[in-house]
């Protein structure tokens, strides 16, 4: 059970975690015991864990819903401009403490939990995650919805309710095995149904040209059923919405069946509308042109589009009846979050058009006024690309509109580049070549009147190779919006003992403004301060340990180095070159000209990724690593110099506990490929050094650290093409390095698969004949730098300067800085520090504080 914390405690956390006051605990456990006993129909003798969590999530939810109503009239009396945000992932985690804390409640309740009886820790870990993501986009989304509300910013959150999230990894006798995540077996009580604004999605069909124009008919009908999520901000009183649509079959699907008798294959049916928000497409990085995912992207869009329609229409001033679209793009700005809901730019065209009864012209420029994309990829297999056939069966409007706008896009470009066909088959909407097929990334380009990269070298190689033709045309479309995390979550939630000693050192303002980490650079060569640093890592190292030990059985010295790469597996990410340098460092435990120093460094390096279920390679991938580990962990000549950790099952809560304890982080992509990457910055911000390439946002990493306070090795862009246009050949690095040699032999050899020799040969394969993305040519700098690494660490006072100094340099990757640069440069509208009035004052406090925002 947690200790009730000290009046010293108290007071140093008072401004950031909230006060605790006798009236707040005495009202928190008054709610707790009334929802226990009301709303779980429990009492304390037969009450379980999870029913204590239930009950103080119900509780908390009680302080949100008023700030949560209040919101909306704010947003109802002001009419502010609307950002939509749409996304087919929120990778949103647990709710539970990140609310506590954004309300300021947190020590309040851990007093009330306390004075209960109960463990706090234990009731957090009965919150399933809400695993509606595959990686960073979806995680990139949840931060952004944290800072919108944050920043006062009239937002909304659109996506899908995934009745089952990404899936549950196991791993069994090394290999990755899928689990079903069905994260809602036990109800979620964060999220309100909201049947009274459910809306019908069409699909199928064909389309009849009329006096009044086209019409869709014919159509298959989905009900689209909205479930909302309060989304607080910090210490703001603004709560804003998430909300994610469920298909539901209407009453009269398959009505034939039951008219000729067959009820029960009727009934059964309604399954195959349902289905469509099923499960979350397990796919990161790969395109997958499956007619349900399809139906998944235009779901979203459809009844999103249908919703934000029906709340600019209804406004204070208007009633229900603005009807005029003259003003929607002033009220109204969308943001494509990769090119998944691309479909929402010939929906709205056909609403506006079709429906609405706008000229084609008008309806055209109220669409690209409206939307703005952001691009999260290069790499050309994961551009999505939707064949014709499909669209013409599933969506055959859409498709005429496509059409339709292809041919005028196809006319402006003819225009600028007369006689130059090649052009305009690089530039089109459909790609001829084989299959027809309509290019998303172009679509959204097309439709939109800004499109961002999520990292400077990103933003540039879209510019410049990727959508280049696009660029030259409309280069001020182009722009850069670098990623961001928020720190909220990745420091005061995860990591609550640093979060508290910068706030001594430099005050609590840096929660909502982290540019103030730069303060930190003062104290650099502050011993007092390098100790306190020093420690916090310790025992969240300890903390860890005792995790993993507990956890997973597995037992870990936390004075070794945690030498840690999380991300999803996948070739261009390089794990096997980590894997490479892991089996490098065992090797030279029996090598005493080579171990000396590098061993007086002893490593646990912790590797917990997914792999997407279908994704061949990456699996191998992952059974390589199990087998070094096993080899590795077993030998008793290595003893504890060297732990390889395998974690199942990585997510948000488990990031939330590794991200903390971690010294080195592992960011070692081929340079030009990792579109940005925001574990990076996690790690950077809790204290982990970084060992990288010039990739992503570690080149901005490099860049506000000072390019000394990172270890960076390897290739970069301008090299990784040079080695292209000369052709790679991997047997040159493998003839003329020694240990690389070595490495791969053993592998080849079958010495960590002795029953199977052949087991990695696809992998060994890959590496030697057609590696994209080049391990071998990186291999001989990324084990140099690993020394490099190894010495600073046993100079624990210089090592943890450079942690201090890094810590210092974080502040341009808070999401508050990416959603500022979107609001004002993308979208139009201004963040804001006024409190919307709390639930206990009069409403007539909103009209006042809207007249202060009109002033402003």
């Amino acid at each position: 059970m947690a200790k009730p914390l000290t009046d010293q405690e108290k007071r140093k956390q008072i401004s950031i975690r909230g006060i605790v006051g006798v009236e707040n605990v005495a009202e928190l456990k008054k709610g707790f015991n009334r929802h226990l006993h009301f709303t779980l129909v429990k009492d304390r003798n037969i009450a379980n864990p999870r029913d204590y969590y239930f009950a103080l999530a119900h509780t908390v939810r009680d302080h949100l819903v008023g700030r949560w109503i209040r919101t909306q009239q704010f947003y109802y009396e002001t009419d502010p401009k609307r950002v939509y945000y749409l996304s087919l992932e929120f990778y949103m985690g647990r709710t539970l403490q990140n609310t506590m804390i954004n309300l300021g409640l947190q020590n309040a309740c851990d007093e009330a939990i306390y004075q209960l009886g109960l463990d706090m820790e234990e009731l957090e870990e009965m919150e399933e995650d809400a695993g509606l993501g595959n990686g960073g986009l979806g995680r990139l989304a949840a931060c952004f919805l944290d800072s919108m509300a944050t920043l006062g910013l009239a937002a909304y959150g659109y996506g899908i309710r995934y009745e089952y999230g990404i899936f549950n990894q196991k791993i069994r006798d090394g290999w990755q095995v899928e689990e079903a995540d069905d994260w809602l077996r036990h109800g979620n009580p964060w999220e309100k149904a909201r049947p009274e604004y459910m809306l019908p999605v069409h699909f199928y069909g064909r389309v009849e040209e009329t006096r009044e124009g086209s019409k869709w008919v014919n159509t298959q009908v989905v009900l689209a059923m909205p479930y909302d999520t309060p989304i607080p901000g910090y210490m703001n009183n603004t709560v804003n919405t998430m909300r994610l649509w469920s298909a539901r079959a209407p009453n009269d699907f398959n009505l034939k069946d039951f008219n000729v008798g067959d009820y029960i294959q009727a009934v059964l049916d309604r399954n195959l509308a349902e289905n469509i928000s099923r499960v979350l497409y397990p796919n990161d990085n790969f395109f997958e042109g499956k007619e349900l995912r399809l139906k998944q992207e235009y779901f979203v869009v459809a009844a999103t589009l249908q919703d934000v329609i029906r709340r600019f229409k209804t406004t204070k001033k208007h009633g229900s009846g603005r009807t005029s679209f003259e003003s929607f793009p002033e009220k109204v700005a969308i943001q494509l979050n990769d090119t998944h809901p691309a479909m929402a730019i010939p929906e709205l065209m056909r609403i506006f058009v079709d429906i609405e009864k706008l000229d084609w012209d008008t309806a055209w420029d109220l669409t690209r006024r409206t939307f703005a994309y952001t691009n999260h990829t290069v790499l050309p297999e994961a551009l999505e690309r939707w064949p014709v056939e499909l669209l013409e069966t599933l969506l055959p409007r859409h498709l005429q509109i496509i059409y339709q706008i292809n041919q005028a896009h196809l006319d402006r470009i003819a225009a600028f580049f007369p006689n130059d066909v090649n052009k305009l088959r690089k530039m089109s909407l459909i790609e001829e070549d084989g299959c027809k097929r309509v290019n998303m990334a172009h679509l959204c380009i097309v439709g939109s009147h800004a499109v961002n990269g999520v990292a400077e070298i990103h933003s540039n190689i879209i510019k410049t190779q990727v959508f280049k033709d696009f660029s030259e045309l409309e280069p001020k479309k182009f722009q850069n919006k670098t990623n961001g995390i928020t720190p909220r979550r990745w420091l005061l939630l995860c990591n609550p003992g640093l979060a508290e000693l910068i706030a001594e050192v430099i005050g609590e303002d840096y929660v909502k403004d982290l540019s103030q980490l730069q303060k930190l650079v003062d104290f650099v060569d502050d011993a007092a301060f390098i100790c306190d640093v020093s420690k916090v890592k310790q025992d969240n190292k300890v903390k860890f340990a005792q995790y993993l030990e507990k956890e997973y059985r597995v037992k870990i010295n936390p004075s070794s180095m945690f030498d840690v790469h999380v991300k999803r597996i996948h070739e261009y990410k390089r794990q096997v070159l980590n894997c490479l340098h892991i089996i490098t460092m065992y090797n030279r435990t029996f090598n005493n000209t080579l171990s000396g120093w590098l061993f007086h460094t002893k490593r646990s390096a912790v590797a917990p990724p997914q792999a997407a279920p279908g994704y061949h390679m990456a699996k191998m991938i992952i059974k390589l690593i199990t087998s070094v580990a096993d080899v590795v962990n077993n030998d008793p000549v290595v003893g504890n110099k060297l732990k390889v950790i395998f974690l199942e099952n990585y997510r948000v809560s488990l990031a939330e506990k590794v991200i903390p304890a971690t010294d080195l982080s592992e960011q070692i992509s081929t340079a030009g490929t990792e579109a940005s990457g925001t574990g990076n910055m996690k790690f950077m911000l809790n204290g982990a050094l970084t060992i990288g390439t010039m990739d992503g946002a570690n080149v901005e990493m490099a860049e506000e650290a000072g390019e000394e306070n990172l270890f960076i090795f390897g290739m970069r862009v301008e090299d990784v093409a040079q080695i292209d246009k000369n052709g790679y050949d991997a047997m040159v690095y493998y003839q003329n390095i020694p240990e690389l040699k070595q490495v791969m032999d053993q592998i080849t050899s079958g010495f960590f698969s002795p029953k199977n020799p052949d087991l990695f040969k696809d992998l060994t394969n890959m590496l030697f004949k057609h590696d994209r993305f080049k391990v071998f040519a990186d291999f001989e700098a990324y084990i140099k730098c690993q020394e490099k690494v190894s010495q600073l660490y046993q100079n624990p006072k210089e090592w943890t300067k450079m942690v201090i100094k890094n810590i210092a340099a974080t502040g341009k990757f808070s999401s508050d800085r990416t959603i500022t640069e979107y609001a004002t440069e993308v979208w139009g509208v201004e963040p804001t520090d006024l409190k919307i009035p709390p639930p206990n004052e009069p409403r007539e406090a909103i009209e006042e504080t809207a007249r202060a925002l009109k002033k402003l």
